[in-house]
């Protein structure tokens, strides 16, 4: 995986990172890049400190520190030598390069009438490797399904960060558009029409317009465009029968998930949350929930064996938060947490 990003880093950097071992370079899912701080890495859900010599520790004693010229040297590549270029996404904390790849920043902003307008003086370097996986959503796939229309049924995917979603509704979009459905009586059925709103650039990896990855056939890409309105656009214009989303949670997310649901067009998204129980507490994920935009909930969860998947349906939960007080334990009215991702060896990591 290490090569994928190696064009991006300074000569020293990329040096250091190729003498780890062959293992962690396949398994890395973040570098993470502090000026004049330990140089760290995670992969496979932990993290550990890099020395000069590629050797791992497990304290920060002894590992290489970023030079204040050296990180220059990486914004200047990341952002092709035009930091003007990039204000948008400068403004918005990350840069989405090539590949999907997305590098978090942090620094001093700059603040117009109390509105964050950009970073600056960018000291801390987040490089979020991206990968797809083809026939990773192949055990979920059949539990999607709605039978009577021959799609799949609108899904609201959860978990905390580096969880994997992105990965897997990459490829549930790859599934639908090629009609993957799991076999069984859905064997027959055709590939669908899906329209994918990539607001970070990483679920499709467009350069100049074009997917890099496999999001099948019968796919198409609002690439760099916020959520809602991105939403809005391709349902007007390409006719979708699915719509994919990541990380939704604004209130204009919901109105647009809102006028996909209403248009009879299944609305498959992520948000940032543990659990059903933890969505409850985000006031437009709960009001989507409530409402019906959703038919299911996947919650994912990083295991030592493994990325695991349990699948919920949004009425159950619905009904039990209406039954019960706040504290108490949302009642699983579902199946068992099952694996996900069963082609990937023990730790490995998706993004």
């Amino acid at each position: 995986m290490l090569s994928r990003i190696t064009h991006l880093l300074p000569l020293e950097l990329k040096a250091i990172l190729e003498r780890l071992p062959a293992q962690v370079q396949e398994q890395l899912e973040e570098i993470r890049i502090r000026e004049g701080r330990p140089l760290e890495i995670g992969m496979g859900g932990q993290s550990r400190f890099a020395a000069n010599d590629g050797t791992l520790l497990t304290q920060a004693g002894g590992a290489y520190k970023p030079t204040a010229d050296l990180c220059r040297k990486l914004l200047e590549r990341m952002t092709n030598y035009s930091l003007y270029a990039m204000e948008e996404e400068l403004r918005r904390g990350f840069i989405t390069v090539a590949g999907g790849h997305r590098v978090g920043l942090a620094g001093r902003t700059i603040l117009d009438n109390g509105s964050v307008r950009g970073i600056r003086e960018i000291g801390a370097f987040n490089i979020r490797i991206a990968r797809e996986v083809p026939g990773s959503a192949a055990p979920l796939m059949p539990k999607l399904l709605d039978r009577s229309r021959k799609t799949v049924r609108s899904t609201l995917v959860l978990a905390p960060p580096q969880q994997g979603k992105t990965t897997l509704v990459r490829d549930i979009a790859r599934s639908v558009s090629y009609g993957l459905w799991g076999g069984g009586d859905a064997a027959s059925w055709p590939g669908r029409k899906v329209a994918i709103v990539d607001e970070r650039s990483e679920l499709a990896a467009c350069v100049r317009g074009i997917p890099t990855f496999d999001i099948g056939p019968r796919s198409d890409v609002m690439d760099a465009c916020p959520k809602a309105e991105g939403m809005m656009m391709l349902l007007r214009s390409m006719s979708p029968d699915v719509i994919i989303a990541d990380e939704i949670g604004r209130p204009e997310d919901g109105e647009a998930i809102r006028e996909a649901s209403h248009a009879g067009v299944s609305v498959i998204a992520t948000a940032h949350a543990y659990d059903a129980e933890d969505a409850r507490g985000r006031p437009v994920l709960r009001s989507l929930l409530e409402e019906g935009a959703f038919s299911l909930i996947v919650e994912l969860r990083r295991t030592p064996s493994g990325i695991m998947h349990r699948v919920l349906t949004a009425e159950a939960c619905v009904r039990g938060w209406a039954a019960r007080e706040p504290t108490a334990v949302v009642p699983r009215l579902a199946e068992d947490a099952a694996p996900l991702f069963s082609g990937l060896m023990r730790g490995d990591a998706m993004c």
